[in-house]
């Protein structure tokens, strides 16, 4: 059994929860805890781009109230929760990162996750960074500048949920909203050493729908899977405005989580066969998939058997890119993160034939997929190929490529087959970099990922670890 951290703003939220319950712990108390460690640590992070403490604070009083009264509003009512500025929330704009989008508008809607965290009566306490648009897997824009890595501020954070990931391994919230694209809860989950989960499509609800299609999905990232899973019960289940949405699970993942993995069958691929490693991630991620089998899981090196579906991936992501910004004036275009704008026109040049060619290879990687998951339950595999790179550029100089679709052929296959995907904290590197560890299943089989994560989590202890910023 672990010790709770003397710092309220480095409990977690399920922690939170329970001493609510017992009127061990105020919200207040709670909420101004995460207050401060925003107030005290974000200038040398950068992790988020509105903060509203007076609101924050007045719902944080509302929930004591509830909590005094035994009437709490769900299960994470009067924990701090941050949402990635690419979801929309009713009193604060939602300018995505950009310079193009007129904050001068109202903003009176909440997208579906949103609303089911402010139902349950979860505090928000503001919004955090993202590339403009989302674009890439790095979190730098011209609106907001660079989100820098709390365990080493020379590094990125990973993106494009960087200020989600980055806060929330600070302390500067427990609970995050973030969007995962291509990896984009797994990368920076990686990075900043926390627990970053893409469900299987249609899970969480969406709207408005994504001009990156079907590859988008929004995903919890938190500091253990007990809390990702109780953030996953919340913003999951049908919403009308999201005409694909999956039905309400008929069980909880939070009640699910602790399910027994002895037996599981795990394909374990330590580089996909085509994936050129850091020597000393691979070194971690090895150590790390021999914890599964220590605690009942049946491990076989095998991989899945495909090609890299990178450029499967970059025409649809791309042309998603340029139909996000095709309404923009030139004068607007100018304003454009330079990368986004070479993107956006490498998207306006596939053709109608070539979507389609993509759109096939993603359903052709689907079925063998498939395939593969009747022979094991879950694939292992690293997060990232290294770790995390000099911030404020979108690849690392030494890399294999100028785009961050390069150095992230791990994460991105998957929301290609729309598989349920997450990342755990598996160690560190001798810098004191942290290391992924992602867990893959077939889709609908989100609560079997999510058991492998807890009990990996609860071998471990690599998510106690703390960055000191």
């Amino acid at each position: 059994m672990t010790t709770r951290p003397t710092d309220l703003a480095d409990w977690t939220a399920t922690d939170l929860v329970a001493a609510y319950r017992k009127r061990e712990v105020s919200p207040v108390d709670v909420a101004t805890a995460a207050l401060d460690r925003v107030q005290s640590l974000d200038d040398a992070v950068n992790a988020y781009c509105v903060l509203d403490s007076a609101s924050a604070l007045a719902e944080s009083r509302r929930s004591e109230t509830r909590w005094r009264n035994g009437q709490p509003l769900g299960p994470i009512d009067g924990v701090p929760v941050s949402i990635k500025d690419l979801l929309l929330t009713d009193g604060w704009p939602t300018l995505r990162g950009s310079r193009t989008v007129d904050p001068e508008q109202e903003w009176a809607v909440d997208a579906p996750s949103v609303a089911r965290v402010r139902e349950s009566g979860a505090v928000l306490i503001g919004k955090t960074t993202t590339p403009e648009l989302g674009w890439k897997g790095v979190t730098d824009s011209p609106l907001c500048g660079v989100t820098r890595n709390p365990w080493a501020t020379d590094r990125t954070s990973g993106g494009s949920s960087g200020g989600a990931a980055a806060a929330v391994a600070a302390g500067m919230g427990p609970l995050a909203l973030g969007t995962d694209g291509g990896g984009s809860v797994r990368i920076p989950g990686s990075f900043c050493g926390v627990v970053g989960f893409k469900a299987t499509y249609g899970t969480v609800p969406l709207y408005p729908s994504s001009p990156f299609g079907t590859l988008a999905h929004v995903g919890p990232i938190t500091r253990t899977v007990e809390d990702n899973a109780l953030l996953l019960d919340v913003i999951s289940g049908a919403d009308h405005r999201d005409w694909s949405a999956l039905a309400v699970a008929s069980a909880r993942a939070s009640a699910s989580i602790d399910a027994p993995i002895a037996g599981l069958r795990v394909g374990y691929s330590r580089d996909l066969g085509h994936v050129d490693v850091d020597p000393e991630v691979a070194r971690v991620v090895d150590t790390a998939v021999t914890v599964l089998a220590d605690i009942g899981a049946i491990v076989e090196e095998v991989d899945p058997g495909f090609d890299d579906p990178v450029w499967a991936f970059e025409c649809l992501w791309f042309a998603g890119a340029a139909k996000a910004t095709d309404h923009l004036t030139a004068e607007q275009r100018e304003l454009l993160d330079p990368g986004l704008a070479e993107v956006c026109e490498q998207g306006r040049n596939y053709s109608a034939l070539d979507y389609l060619e993509a759109t096939a290879q993603r359903m052709n990687l689907g079925v063998r997929m498939g395939a593969f998951h009747d022979r094991y339950d879950l694939l292992v595999t690293p997060t990232m190929p290294i770790v995390a790179f000099e911030a404020g550029v979108e690849a690392p100089a030494d890399g294999p490529g100028k785009r961050w679709t390069s150095w992230t052929p791990f994460t991105y296959p998957f929301n290609l087959t729309q598989q349920p995907a997450v990342t755990v904290p598996c160690g560190f590197t001798a810098a004191g970099l942290p290391v992924g560890l992602q867990i893959v299943g077939p889709r609908h089989a989100d609560f079997r990922v999510l058991n492998a994560a807890k009990a990996f989590q609860d071998a471990t202890q690599w998510w106690q670890k703390r960055p000191v910023v």
